[in-house]
């Protein structure tokens, strides 16, 4: 019967979690694509296929059109697209085969776990394509953050404005209340100096009576 010593047992705890970090992996799923454009015009039925560097040629046969919104359910028989290491990125891209030369590039770009935001990643290619990734164990980096920063600034900006707007409004009130109070201190100083002029004019009456 093997004894196990303690030793062995802190250290196998300590290891096997930082172990585990490192060969857990999350599946990446194509959801949605349109293409823009084709690369071989004079292919009747080019050949698209998905690459990470330095793994295998994902080949995605549905694709033969442009400008068609092609989606999909995760559970084809291509699917996953590319398994993501946890917190490390790939370089990976969409290419067309091409029998001549070298295979025509879509776009290539760095596919981070910490950029799905809720297991969804959008990713566009000014004429080229527009695709739709999901990866339900994918978290972004910054957990409740505002994946749209559009928004963000609408909202400061709205903030902005009702704070100028109610700046004005007490500057306005303040402004407004000054002018009354001036006017109440101007009815007060003219009444007075009304009642001094009344009461001198009764000691020149009494003075020309006596």
């Amino acid at each position: 019967m093997w004894r196990i010593s303690p030793r062995c047992l802190l250290v196998s705890c300590l290891l096997f979690p930082s172990i585990s970090g490192v060969f857990s992996s999350m599946h990446v799923i194509l959801s949605s694509i349109e293409l823009f454009s084709i690369h071989e015009l004079l292919s009747p039925k080019p050949t698209i296929y998905f690459s990470c560097q330095g793994e295998k040629k994902i080949i995605l046969p549905d694709l033969k059109e442009k400008h068609f919104l092609y989606k999909f359910k995760g559970v084809e028989s291509w699917q996953p697209l590319v398994e993501l290491p946890d917190k490390k990125c790939k370089r990976c891209g969409f290419y067309e085969l091409d029998h001549v030369k070298s295979d025509d590039v879509f776009d290539e770009w760095e596919l981070c776990p910490d950029e799905f935001h809720e297991g969804i990643y959008v990713y566009f290619k000014e004429k080229e394509f527009n695709a739709t990734f999901k990866c339900s164990d994918c978290t972004d980096s910054v957990g409740s953050a505002n994946p749209n920063p559009s928004v963000d600034k609408k909202l400061n900006l709205t903030m902005a404005i009702l704070v100028g707007v109610l700046t004005s409004l007490v500057t306005s009130a303040a402004i407004f209340g000054l002018f009354k109070y001036w006017q109440k201190r101007k009815r007060e100083q003219n009444h007075a100096r009304f009642l001094k002029l009344f009461d001198e004019g009764d000691d020149i009456d009494d003075e020309l009576e006596l």
